[in-house]
């Protein structure tokens, strides 16, 4: 009887742990949210400019190569399919609906997880060991408008645009693909992609890229405040801001989907 105790046991303190990490995030999300009106302030005004211009214009380069690339992938594969039917200048379509209303905001938030939520996870778990977050608390300034909310605002504000950058790149990519290797001329291939995708897709890739930005911060910025162990500790935290970004972003980018589209 004493493994099945133990079983239980740590699974209630699974359970346990789970809800108060999940607590902490949301509690400081609300807190740092309740301080977006001193975003451009005069003492927050250059941070948030920092976080925007690390978050948008230093993530061009490697968005760019995976948004063309993305773009010209999906139109070699859907074209060589259709192909099979005689049907491939209708690429056009898939390519525009698949980057505006899914592909777009999920490879953009992908990216940023992975470079920027990454490095905000590695500077917060380095402030907390070497108790900078202490020394901020002691001096009575507040860690959530410091240092959470122009991270939120910056994420928050570029991850519509970045996204929007990377569909108009990923359509581009496929109009190249479609033009030079399935015979698609590209007046044929954008009358297409604008025939069948909406206005309503582009409101919910935005709306999923906003929700990603607000992920992205939360879950970065949670770990690097929980960092204990050391450098080895914020190596850990790095770790897990990215693999719980991936999987939160995945799974709420299905339920918008889910709740839009069914």
């Amino acid at each position: 009887m004493r493994y099945p105790v133990r079983s239980a046991q740590r699974l209630g303190a699974l359970a346990l742990q789970l809800l108060h990490n999940t607590g902490h995030a949301v509690f400081m999300l609300l807190e740092a949210t309740w301080f977006i009106r001193f975003a451009f302030g005069k003492r927050s005004r250059q941070e948030t400019v920092t976080q925007l211009f690390i978050t948008g214009i230093k993530s061009l380069a490697v968005i760019t190569v995976v948004a063309l690339f993305t773009g010209m992938i999906l139109a070699l594969q859907t074209g060589l399919e259709l192909k099979r039917w005689g049907q491939e200048e209708w690429i056009g379509s898939a390519v525009a609906v698949s980057m505006i209303r899914e592909m777009g905001p999920f490879m953009t938030g992908l990216i940023i997880a992975a470079s920027v939520g990454s490095a905000i996870a590695a500077q917060l778990g380095t402030m907390t060991v070497s108790e900078e977050i202490a020394a901020l608390d002691v001096m009575s300034i507040n860690p959530n408008r410091f240092l959470v909310m122009p991270r939120l605002v910056a994420l928050c504000v570029m991850m519509p645009i970045l996204t929007v950058y990377t569909n108009i790149l990923g359509i581009t990519g496929g109009a190249v693909v479609g033009a030079t290797q399935l015979g698609v001329s590209v007046t044929t291939y954008m009358d297409n992609a604008t025939q069948f995708a909406t206005i309503k897709d582009l409101y919910v890739g935005l709306f999923k890229a906003f929700l990603f930005g607000i992920i992205i911060t939360t879950v970065a910025c949670h770990q690097g405040f929980m960092t204990t162990e050391g450098a080895v500790g914020v190596g850990k935290a790095t770790r897990k801001s990215v693999i719980v970004s991936f999987l939160v972003i995945l799974v709420i980018g299905y339920m918008v989907t889910r709740l839009f589209y069914i």
